[in-house]
C-alpha cells in the first residue's frame, strides 16, 4: 500500500544540514546500475519533479536513481561521499513518484575513508558498518530513519532490496572536520574577494579561468574552468596572483560536477618573493567529481602559483589556505588607507 508523502511527519533530526548535498561537494561516486535514471539525481537539492508521459529511449524518465528489473539474485547499491564528513543523526529514503517501481526494503551503512581511493574499491570494502538494518519502505513517499552513532562518516552505501528506484537521499548530521586540516590557515589567498586573480592560462575554450576563485561551490559544470581537449601531448595550466605574499598550508582542488573531463593529475608550484619556483604539490592523482584537500608541507612565502593539470579538462575551483606575511597584511592595509 503507497503512503500518502504528505501526511508523513519528519523527525526532528530532518533540521539539521544534510552532509550528503550536491552544494556541499557531496558526489554519488559509483552505483552498480544505474539503467533507467542516473545516480547523481540522489542527492540533488529541492524535491524530486515529475512529468507523466516523459519517455526517453529507455523508458519513463524520473529524477531519480533507478535500476533495471533484476532477474537473478542480489542487490542493488549507491555509494555517496558526503561533502561534510560527520556524526549523522537520520536518513530520509524518498521514494517520490516510484509508485510501483520502488524498493521493498532498504538499508544504509556507513564508513571512514581516507584520502581519495579508486570508488569501486571503497564500494567492494568489508568494513562498512550498518547505520539502517535492512527495513520496509513505502512508495512515493518519504521514509525517515534514525541513526543511533556518535561516530564521524565520511562515505555512505544505500542498498535497495532487490531494485528499484528512490528519489531523493538525504543525510542529516553535524559536520566533524578531519582535525589534521583544521588550523592549516585561516584565509584563501586564491579567492578572488580577498585580492587574488587569474593571470594567464594555457586554454579557456568552453569557460573562464577566473571562475576557479568565485566564490562558494559550483553548482553545475560550467561554473569552473574548463579547457579544449588536447592533442599535442603537452598539458594545461592557470597561473594565478595571490592576495598577498604568503605561506600555503591547504590547497583545495575541486573537480566537482567534471565527472568524464575531469584532468588526470595535478601538480602546484609556488613563485617566491625572489622570483624563484618551487614546488608545493607534487603531481598527484585526481579524482573526477570530487573535492581534494592536500596539506602542504615546509612551504615558504610566495606571491603567484601554477597549477598545472595533466593532460587537460577542467575544475570547479581553486582554494589556497593559508597565512599573509607581516609585509603583505601592511601593504593590503596601506592601499586600505
Amino acid at each position: 500500500m503507497t503512503a500518502d508523502r504528505s501526511s508523513v511527519r519528519m523527525p526532528d533530526f530532518t533540521m539539521l544540514p544534510d552532509l550528503a548535498l550536491r552544494p556541499l561537494g557531496g558526489a554519488v561516486i559509483w552505483a552498480n546500475d544505474e539503467l533507467f535514471a542516473e545516480k547523481e539525481n540522489l542527492i540533488r537539492p529541492g524535491p524530486s519533479v515529475y512529468q507523466p508521459a516523459t519517455f526517453g529511449h529507455k523508458g519513463q524518465i524520473y529524477d531519480g536513481w533507478e535500476t533495471r528489473r533484476r532477474r537473478e539474485d542480489g542487490v542493488d547499491e549507491a555509494v555517496v561521499r558526503l561533502g561534510v564528513a560527520g556524526v549523522i543523526h537520520g536518513v530520509v529514503v524518498d521514494t517520490a513518484w516510484f509508485k510501483g517501481n520502488f524498493p521493498p526494503e532498504v538499508s544504509v551503512e556507513g564508513i571512514v575513508v581516507d584520502g581519495y581511493p579508486d570508488p569501486a574499491d571503497i564500494a567492494a570494502r568489508t568494513d562498512w558498518t550498518t547505520l539502517v538494518p535492512r527495513s520496509k519502505v513505502y512508495g512515493d513517499t518519504r521514509n525517515p530513519f534514525d541513526v543511533a552513532s556518535d561516530k564521524r562518516w565520511t562515505h555512505v552505501k544505500l542498498t535497495m532490496y532487490p531494485d528499484g528506484g528512490v528519489a531523493r537521499f538525504r543525510v542529516h548530521g553535524e559536520g566533524r572536520p578531519d582535525p589534521r586540516l583544521l588550523g592549516a590557515g585561516p584565509l584563501d589567498l586564491a579567492a578572488l574577494e580577498n585580492g587574488a586573480m587569474v593571470t594567464d592560462c594555457s586554454n579557456r575554450f568552453y569557460s573562464s579561468p577566473q571562475n576557479l576563485l568565485f566564490p562558494g561551490v559550483a553548482k553545475v559544470m560550467g561554473d569552473g574552468w574548463e579547457t579544449a581537449r588536447r592533442r599535442d601531448g603537452a598539458n594545461d595550466w592557470v597561473q594565478v596572483k595571490l592576495a598577498g605574499a604568503g605561506t600555503i598550508r591547504l590547497a583545495e582542488i575541486d573537480t566537482s560536477y567534471f565527472v568524464g573531463n575531469s584532468p588526470g593529475a595535478a601538480a602546484l608550484r609556488g613563485k617566491t618573493e625572489a622570483g624563484e619556483w618551487i614546488d608545493l604539490l607534487d603531481r598527484t592523482t585526481l579524482r573526477a567529481d570530487t573535492r581534494h584537500r592536500f596539506l602542504v608541507d615546509d612551504a615558504v612565502p610566495v606571491t603567484d602559483v601554477r597549477l598545472d593539470i595533466y593532460p587537460d579538462g577542467g575544475l570547479a575551483r581553486l582554494r589556497l589556505f593559508g597565512t599573509l606575511t607581516d609585509a603583505a597584511f601592511a601593504e593590503i592595509e596601506r592601499r586600505w588607507r
